[in-house]
């Protein structure tokens, strides 16, 4: 049998394996009814993106210096962080009218927002929120750059380069 190029399909709630409609018409042409085809299930080159980014993630808080263990708490809140300082992320600006009144917000929204960089500026309330790497969100290209980036930062964090910590994870 010849080797048929690969076709993204859809587990229904009645238990069917339905082709997108994108691979609907190549599978008319390549199937025949009544037929039993092997199926080899694998994940997308974007979920294992996402699976190898969060491994590292978690790789490189594991091995966070002790100095900076109390101000990431969690894998989660170094990606975040390492999201924003990468520049993959929302601002708002809120003018309060006094430095007394940013620090009262300041606290608000810390308070509110575990993973939000909050900077105070006079009156002025920088909120950095990091930005969403759902698929929703960012395509495969953004979200390659945006794990580019993190990576580097998170390699510098704990005294190493990016393809040592990549290739760490992968190797474990």
């Amino acid at each position: 049998m010849s080797r048929i190029p690969p076709i993204v399909y859809e587990w229904t709630d009645d238990g069917h394996m339905v082709p997108l409609p994108f691979f609907r018409k190549r599978c008319d042409e390549t199937f025949v009814v009544g037929e039993h085809y092997r199926l080899d299930a694998r994940a997308s080159d974007d979920t294992q993106t996402r699976n190898h980014q969060f491994a590292v993630i978690r790789d490189a808080w594991l091995n966070l210096p002790e100095h900076l263990a109390a101000i990431y708490p969690s894998p989660e809140h170094l990606r975040k962080r390492a999201l924003i300082e990468a520049g993959f992320y929302h601002e708002e600006i809120i003018d309060t009218g006094s430095k007394a009144g940013a620090l009262r917000v300041s606290s608000y929204v810390r308070h509110k927002d575990d993973f939000a960089l909050v900077i105070v500026r006079g009156p002025l309330v920088v909120i950095r929120t990091a930005k969403s790497q759902s698929r929703a969100a960012m395509d495969k290209a953004e979200l390659q750059k945006s794990k580019t980036a993190i990576l580097d930062i998170l390699a510098k964090l704990i005294g190493t380069d990016a393809r040592t910590l990549a290739a760490n994870t992968e190797a474990a």
